[in-house]
């Protein structure tokens, strides 16, 4: 396994190797080709990190874990429910998630994000992880005011398309299986989710496959695989803890607009 992230140089932002708990290495190339570990750059706290990709694509799956779906009271979708998010919803570990003025229900969604390392097109599902770079941890932040009200006209994207609305960190992992890791979303470090993957109605694969049907993901594109039951409400002052197996820990803290 192979935990790449970015984080914050003088020159702007760069890719790094993390090595053990704390050691951060240079990533010399791309993580979407070849690269070499170069020099040692510091330590994991000294360093502000981002988002571990910048996507041109970022893609949402509804509905997709079976207790959750059990929890709404929703029909089991015949297919994949997707959508998608701005990449200007994409920010990193610990930084803030707006919540919007006027707002009565915003609500924290943990998923487990795959990460794009190859252009995919038509791919099958026997070969679709050959186009995995990785995994990471999500947040699919949504405002369900506005979402019930898109959904209501048959659309979906600004209840969940706001800046700050798509967390993701702190490392992309590589080589870990996405059917079987273990996920939790603490809430001021209380557990609110706590499932498996195993518990996905599509799989990673499945999802590929389907999603490359209709149109090219590309290197560094996100799939957000959906969230599983026990979604709730954030305040200003709240903060939001995402834990997947083999990842690490998301963090970020919400905080009132302007």
């Amino acid at each position: 396994m192979v935990k790449i992230l970015r984080y914050q140089s003088d020159t702007g932002a760069q890719y790094g190797v993390l090595e053990g708990d704390e050691t951060v290495r240079q990533l010399v190339g791309s993580p979407f080709g070849d690269y070499e570990v170069g020099q040692t750059v510091g330590s994991l706290d000294s360093l502000k990190l981002l988002a571990p990709v910048a996507p041109s694509k970022v893609i949402g799956v509804g509905a997709n874990y079976k207790l959750h779906i059990e929890e709404g009271s929703g029909s089991v979708p015949e297919v994949p429910m997707l959508f998608t998010k701005p990449p200007t919803a994409v920010v990193g570990p610990e930084e803030p998630i707006v919540y919007p003025t006027g707002a009565e229900s915003v609500q924290f969604e943990g998923e487990l994000v795959v990460v794009m390392g190859k252009t995919a097109r038509h791919v099958s599902e026997e070969d679709a992880l050959d186009y995995v770079l990785g995994y990471t941890c999500g947040n699919d932040v949504s405002h369900r005011e506005v979402q019930l009200a898109e959904m209501a006209m048959g659309v979906l994207l600004l209840g969940k398309g706001y800046d700050s609305f798509c967390p993701l960190g702190p490392v992309i992992a590589t080589g870990l299986d996405p059917s079987n890791l273990m996920l939790e979303t603490r809430l001021n470090g209380e557990r609110r989710q706590q499932t498996n993957t195993s518990d996905l109605l599509f799989s990673v694969p499945h999802l590929i496959s389907f999603m490359t049907r209709y149109f090219t993901l590309l290197p560094g594109d996100v799939i957000s695989t959906g969230t599983p039951s026990g979604v709730g409400d954030v305040a200003p002052g709240d903060s939001v803890e995402i834990e997947i197996e083999g990842i690490g820990v998301l963090r970020n803290h919400v905080v009132a607009e302007g």
